[in-house]
C-alpha cells in the first residue's frame, strides 16, 4: 500500500478539483438559460464540459505513474461517435426553438415511432450533455512511457574484429614445412637423425 502512496494521494485530489471545477460549470450553466436555441446549446455544452472535466481528471491523474496521455481510436469510434449521434439527436428535436429540424429529425421521429421516447429522454437533457462529455473523455486513455531501445547481444558479437585466417593458419604452415610438407613442384625434404645434429635429404617428388 505504502508504494500507492503518491498515486492515490495525486488522484484523490486530481478528482476533488475536477469535481469543484465541475460544479462551477454547472452553476455557470443555470445562469445561461434556455430561453434561446442560442442560450439553450451554450449551457449544454457547459454541461458537457462537466463531464469532461470529471473523465479526463482521472486520466490526467496518472502521470505519478510515468503514463503518457493518447486518444484510444476504438473507443473514440465505438463509444463516443454512437454517444454523439443519439445525444445529439434527442437535444435537436428538444431544442426549445423552431427551425429546420422540425421538418428533418422530428419527421423521422415519428416515421420511427420515436417521438414518445426522445420526448422522455429529452427531460433529462441536461444529464445526456453530461454523459457526453464524459464518454469524450473516456476516449483518452493513458500508455506507459517508451524505455530507450537496448543493444542486442547480437550486435556487439558482430562488432567484435574477427581474426585473419590466414594469419590463424601461420603456425600450422611452419609446423608442416618442418617436417617436410613443401609446395608442389619442389623436391620434398625430410628431416633425419636428432634434433643436434640433423639434416635433410631431398627426395624427388617424381619419378623419372
Amino acid at each position: 500500500m505504502r508504494r500507492y502512496g503518491l498515486y492515490d494521494t495525486t488522484r484523490g485530489l486530481t478528482t476533488l478539483a475536477a469535481i469543484g471545477g465541475a460544479g462551477v460549470l454547472l452553476w455557470a450553466a443555470t445562469l445561461v438559460g434556455q430561453r434561446t436555441d442560442g442560450r439553450f446549446w451554450a449551457e449544454m455544452a457547459i454541461v458537457a464540459g462537466a463531464g469532461l472535466v470529471i473523465a479526463l481528471s482521472q486520466v490526467i491523474g496518472g502521470w505519478t505513474k510515468g503514463l503518457h496521455l493518447r486518444v484510444s481510436p476504438a473507443t473514440f469510434v465505438l463509444a463516443f461517435i454512437p454517444t454523439l449521434v443519439v445525444v445529439g439527436w434527442i437535444l435537436v428535436a428538444s431544442q426549445p426553438g423552431h427551425g429546420w429540424h422540425e421538418g428533418t429529425l422530428i419527421s423521422w421521429s415519428r416515421h420511427a415511432s420515436l417521438v414518445g421516447l426522445i420526448h422522455d429522454l429529452a427531460l433529462w437533457h441536461g444529464v445526456l450533455a453530461f454523459g457526453f462529455g464524459l464518454v469524450l473523455g473516456i476516449s483518452f486513455d493513458t500508455v506507459p512511457a517508451l524505455e530507450p531501445a537496448v543493444v542486442a547481444p547480437a550486435a556487439a558479437t558482430a562488432a567484435r574484429p574477427v581474426p585473419s585466417r590466414t594469419a590463424a593458419d601461420e603456425p600450422a604452415t611452419a609446423e608442416r614445412q618442418e617436417v617436410g610438407t613443401t609446395t608442389p613442384g619442389q623436391p620434398r625434404e625430410v628431416t633425419v637423425g636428432p634434433r643436434s645434429g640433423r639434416f635433410r635429404r631431398r627426395t624427388p617428388t617424381t619419378m623419372d
